[in-house]
């Protein structure tokens, strides 16, 4: 059984109250964003409350600028990972409650099983934490928009990456749903046009206990290679169990392909140390992505990761668009989602494509040895920027039927 809980944006000083006639158009005089995300489960640190916390931060932002008079109210919600508890929830929050955005959407899944009824009611979508390629690709939909990774920026990364550097044969350790199938796809397809190949794979359930299994046949395929084809908890219970049978001790490499600050934090430096990923976001890449981290940090007590940055990027974007609309109409306000520029703290080299995919500069980054950091959180270095024009998978290679070819 899911919550919903409805959350005060921001104090009254702030000016909740609607201004009169400024936003006329906006139905039921208040605009309506739900958060749908894993709370409770192994992608709760991915998503979760810190994406609620984003979202306020957007609300508070916009509010002191365009949303000046604007009322808003969040509601959010646990889909525990599973598809038709997410499509009941954003059912009921369309039929009844009238949301007129989804924000976060963590678990490809979940969002895939939503992206329908947002199409069928026309509703905004806000994907941030779901990494499907499909959500831009063959099911797209003109009021939806995919904001911050998917699975082939992250093979652009660490797969291109760790190819082009001598790890030609890859085996492919992989959680078994849609998230995990598009990860590896999008990788195997990464590593074969660099001159490598996948001599095999072995698929895991979502929230594993026990990996010991699956790392025993990734050794054995003498790969040299093995690409983590999952995220957050079963990513790092699959690291912590590869460092138990001492993988990298004995030659293979870790590609961990969705990895987070939040997970490196959550395994230390001692494990995690010498792992190569791609992240749209880092808390310490200049003064702007400091400040806003420090906000969020003084509320959630922790850093952001590149799922709770995107929340607030794509929220505060679709608030300003909803300011400049004058409506809150999903064919309207994503017609301005297009035409407005992205320009916030967190997104560098942002723009929206027709199939709704947020390109962007990705960052491709290693997690320090203990020695090299320097406080808590002090967890990359910056190895390079991979372009928003080669980061995301090429327009002309979209099968999404907004793409006219």
């Amino acid at each position: 059984m899911t919550k919903s809980f409805r959350l005060a944006a921001v104090p009254l000083a702030l000016g909740l109250a609607l201004a009169a006639g400024a936003h006329a158009q906006i139905s039921d005089g208040v605009v309506k964003i739900g958060i749908l995300t894993d709370m409770s489960g192994p992608y709760s640190s991915f998503g979760g409350k810190g994406s609620v916390v984003a979202t306020n931060l957007a609300i508070e932002d916009c509010l002191k600028a365009e949303c000046s008079g604007m009322k808003i109210e969040v509601l959010s919600a646990d889909h525990q990972n599973k598809a038709d508890i997410a499509s009941s929830k954003a059912r009921e929050w369309l039929d009844r409650d009238r949301v007129d955005a989804f924000a976060d959407l963590t678990n490809s899944a979940a969002a895939l099983s939503v992206q329908k009824l947002l199409k069928e009611k026309s509703a905004i979508g806000l994907f941030t934490g779901p990494a499907t390629t499909r959500l831009t690709n063959e099911d797209c939909g003109p009021t939806s928009f995919h904001w911050m990774f998917d699975t082939y920026s992250a093979s652009a990364g660490a797969a291109a990456a760790l190819t082009k550097a001598g790890g030609k044969s890859w085996y492919f350790l992989t959680v078994d749903y849609a998230f995990g199938h598009s990860l590896e796809k999008d990788a195997t397809e990464m590593v074969k046009a660099n001159g490598g190949n996948v001599v095999g794979s072995v698929r895991h359930p979502l929230n594993a206990s026990d990996f010991s299994s699956f790392i025993m046949q990734a050794q054995a395929s003498k790969a040299q290679v093995i690409g983590m084809a999952n995220a957050t908890q079963d990513a790092v219970n699959t690291i912590k169990a590869s460092r138990e049978f001492g993988i990298v001790d004995k030659g293979q490499k870790l590609a961990a392909l969705m990895l987070q600050v939040t997970d490196v934090h959550a395994m230390g430096l001692q494990v995690a140390q010498g792992l190569v990923s791609s992240e749209g976001f880092y808390w310490d890449l200049d003064d702007q992505t400091r400040a806003f981290s420090a906000r969020f940090e003084k509320v959630h007590k922790v850093k952001p990761n590149q799922v709770h940055a995107g929340v607030y990027s794509s929220v505060l974007h679709y608030l300003k668009s909803v300011a400049a609309a004058k409506s809150d109409a999903a064919p309207a306000v994503a017609a301005k989602m297009r035409e407005l520029p992205i320009k916030d703290d967190v997104m560098r080299n942002a723009s929206i494509r027709p199939d709704g995919r947020v390109v962007h500069d990705m960052l491709l980054v290693e997690v320090k040895k203990p020695a090299q950091s320097k406080a808590v959180w002090d967890y990359y270095n910056i190895l390079g920027t991979i372009p928003a024009n080669t980061a995301f998978m090429p327009l002309a290679q979209s099968q999404c039927s907004l793409v006219k070819k």
